[in-house]
């Protein structure tokens, strides 16, 4: 696949919604989204420093669509999901997907060395692929298999810089606590 660029003088830093609401449920409804500047990648495959040229780049960051899937294995690491699940919503507060958060790690599960790659995979809520225009039930059209739209994630992949902690521009003091969490157990809040 060639890399996925926009024209010269745009950028792409869409916001946790427009990424849910404006290309995640158009690509679950199978409805076309303009632009199509998002392409899809079978993300596992992949260790993230290759995904330059085969995801949408913006800056250090690297967007695409891909399958939910339970194997986050790639050929030299894996994908380990940190934290617990984060409401995605609107600017009218009203909950329309979650992100979840996973670290990288080089080598074999469970014992793989921690790198500085993150991934935030951004999914539709449960009801929201239900509410497509059409309300047949796929186990009733056997004759016609069909593909699983609801399936699909966005996600972004970027490798965190240790040196620039200080700017604080790219995490928030929320996702610096979960992106820190290797499991639940060393959860501590302040008092």
């Amino acid at each position: 696949m060639s890399s996925v660029n926009l024209p010269p003088g745009f950028r792409f830093y869409p916001t946790e919604e427009e990424l849910v609401v404006h290309f995640l449920q158009r690509k679950a409804a199978l409805l076309p989204c303009h632009p199509d500047v998002i392409p899809d990648l079978d993300l596992y495959p992949y260790d993230p420093w290759e995904l330059d040229g085969k995801a949408l780049a913006e800056g250090k960051q690297w967007y695409f669509y891909s399958r939910r899937t339970q194997n986050r294995i790639t050929e030299n690491g894996y994908w380990n999901a940190i934290g617990i699940d984060e409401p995605v919503l609107t600017s009218a507060n009203k909950r329309v997907g979650m992100k979840k958060y996973s670290v990288f790690y080089v080598g074999e599960a469970p014992v793989g060395m921690k790198t500085n790659w993150i991934m935030e995979e951004y999914r539709l809520l449960s009801s929201s692929s239900s509410d497509s225009a059409s309300s047949s039930r796929p186990s009733k059209t056997r004759g016609h298999p069909k593909k699983d739209h609801s399936k699909w994630v966005i996600c972004k992949v970027y490798e965190r810089n240790c040196d620039d902690e200080d700017d604080g521009t790219e995490l928030s003091c929320l996702d610096e606590v979960f992106l820190s969490l290797d499991d639940l157990d060393e959860i501590s809040l302040p008092n």
